[in-house]
């Protein structure tokens, strides 16, 4: 059956949604229309004014509204560099680390033509300066392009007199070793540490 040409485009949109196929996409359509008016206006309305007061921080690429940015405005030694602005307030659930934040442009992949441009680096190598950081920590995926970039960054950043650490890699809380993956174990094996 042929929907409503606008129902369709708007199931097309939700499909976009990580996770979400052509049925969920379906479901969710079919009940935005079921809500009041109201609350598709105001839907609607906040749509479009998100487009205009959430913007990523010129300076570290996290999420900021009008105001200035949260993270920047921070005193700090260490800077945290992530994929994705939502990794930020992944790391800042955690209440452990409060200093500064850098988002990157993308990962490197070699195989989709994604690079870090001489500008991108540039930009953070002025970053790092400008606020005096002494520790950069590499928080990307455990991914093949996180571990490419995170080697590049590392190779790039080693003519700077500051430490480049990786977050840990192991085993997940309450996890049993009879269904954790070879990798996960190698890496948790190799990466071990004292017992305090």
């Amino acid at each position: 059956m042929k929907y409503p040409k606008d129902l369709h485009a708007l199931i097309a949109i939700l499909k976009k949604f990580p996770g979400v196929g052509a049925k969920t996409a379906e479901r969710f359509a079919f009940h935005l229309l079921s809500w009041p008016k109201e609350d598709k206006q105001f839907l609607s309305n906040l749509l479009e004014a998100i487009q205009k007061s959430i913007i990523p921080c010129q300076e570290c690429g996290a999420l900021r509204d009008s105001s200035s940015c949260p993270f920047c405005v921070r005193f700090s030694p260490h800077l945290c560099i992530v994929s994705s602005p939502k990794d930020i307030y992944a790391v800042e659930e955690t209440k452990i680390y409060q200093g500064l934040y850098y988002v990157l442009p993308r990962l490197l992949s070699p195989i989709e033509g994604k690079t870090l441009t001489d500008t991108d680096l540039h930009h953070l190598q002025q970053y790092i300066q400008s606020h005096q950081v002494k520790e950069v920590i590499l928080a990307l995926d455990s991914t093949l392009e996180g571990d490419t970039t995170s080697l590049f960054l590392k190779q790039h950043l080693a003519i700077w007199n500051i430490a480049i650490t990786r977050l840990a890699f192991g085993l997940p809380v309450g996890s049993s070793l009879e269904y954790i993956d070879g990798t996960t174990l190698a890496r948790a094996l190799s990466a071990r540490q004292i017992f305090l």
